[in-house]
Order: structure tokens, then C-alpha cells, then sequence
């Protein structure tokens, strides 16, 4: 095991909605995430109070951020500050997406 090199097997996973699995690698004050979404699989409304902001890596998805939506596809990002609901359903295709939290979320290690 490596301090600065963790393997994907060293990452924290989850599934936290039905379709939506999430990788997590953090330090003490941040934490970086690969979300994986399949095919219309649906990330419900949520809040909390950390800041997040992440970019879509592959696929398409429909983001609910505030009071405004877009549908994401390779490359865009999006940021989404503390307490803002937000929600996110994937496309046909599916998507993958990377997230960083500050602080890190404690419920996803």
C-alpha cells in the first residue's frame, strides 16, 4: 500500500443510489470521486454542505442544479456549492463523471 499512489482496490465504494457507484479517494481536506452512472440510473435530489464541483467523462446526463438544468456530455463541468439541491439523471448511454468535495464526505469513505 502506498501513501501517495492508492490502487482502485485502496478506494472506498458505494453504491449510493440504485445504478449509481461511486469510487472515493480523499486526503484531510479533500476528496475526489468516480462516479459511475448506468443507463438511466437517477442520483435523487440531494443537498449537503459540502462544495462540489466535477466534469463529465463520458456519456450524457440530465443535471437539476438550483433552479436551473442542462444536459451534460463529455467534458462539461458543472460546481454546485453547499446546500444547493441538486439531481442528476443519466441517458440511455449511461455516463461516468469525476467529483471533488471540500470538505470530504466522510459518508462516502
Amino acid at each position: 500500500m502506498s501513501l501517495y499512489f492508492p490502487t482502485p482496490a485502496e478506494h472506498s465504494v458505494r453504491e449510493i443510489f440504485p445504478g449509481v457507484t461511486l469510487h472515493a479517494c480523499a486526503l484531510e481536506k479533500m476528496m475526489l470521486s468516480y462516479v459511475e452512472l448506468q443507463p438511466n440510473a437517477e442520483v435523487k435530489e440531494h443537498s449537503h454542505p459540502h462544495e462540489q464541483v466535477g466534469m463529465l467523462l463520458e456519456g450524457r446526463a440530465l443535471f437539476f442544479i438550483g433552479d436551473e438544468q442542462k444536459m451534460l456530455q463529455k467534458g462539461d463541468r458543472y460546481r454546485i456549492p453547499g446546500h444547493v439541491k441538486h439531481r442528476v439523471i443519466a441517458q440511455a448511454e449511461g455516463a461516468k463523471a469525476l467529483d471533488i468535495f471540500c470538505p470530504i464526505r466522510e459518508d462516502y469513505l
